[in-house]
This record gives C-alpha cells, structure tokens and sequence, in this order.
C-alpha cells in the first residue's frame, strides 16, 4: 500500500491538464491489456476448438472472478467494480469463441 500513498501524494502535485495526461496515458494501457487478453483468448478458443472443449468452462470463470476481486482488495478497489468488468470481458471472450466456431 505504501506505493499507493507515493502515487496520491504525487498526483495531488499535478496540475488538472497534467492530471488528465496521466489518465490518457493509463487509458490507452486499459486498451492495450485488453488487445492482449483479447488475443490470448481467442487462442484458448482455438484450443478448445482443437480438443473439442466447450466454449464455457463455468470452474475456470469463477476462478478468473475469484482473481479479479483478490486483486481489487489488494489495490484498494470496489471489487464489484472490478467484477463487473471481468465479467464484461468475458462475455465478449465467449461471444467471440461462439463465432469463430
């Protein structure tokens, strides 16, 4: 957590158009994790598909969630908020393994 006080500490020395740089800047991170995800997911559709595996494996999404909220808590944040997401981004996953098969 003590990293967390050194980025408050340094975000409240910003000024606002400096302040909004840096959420541009982490913005396009958000994007560029997602691509990636995305990519790696369409991989384990194309295993799947190879081994024959259904799209929705329900014990590896509860694991994914479980993740998500760990994670939450370990930076302080609303974990619904987190969950929400991660459940957004799989259902887009199992859309798109649905549609490439």
């Amino acid at each position: 957590m003590a990293d967390n006080d050194t980025d408050r500490r340094r975000t409240e020395e910003m000024s606002l158009d400096e302040l909004r740089e840096e959420i541009r800047t982490i913005d396009r991170d958000i994007v560029e994790l997602i691509a990636q995800r995305t990519y790696v997911a369409e991989a384990i559709a194309e295993v799947k598909d190879e081994q024959g595996l259904p799209t929705t494996d329900e014990e590896q999404e509860q694991a994914v969630m479980d993740r998500a909220g760990e994670n939450a808590e370990q930076f302080d944040v609303d974990s619904n908020l987190v969950k929400a997401v991660f459940r957004l981004l799989i259902e887009l996953n199992k859309v798109e393994q649905r549609e490439s098969r």
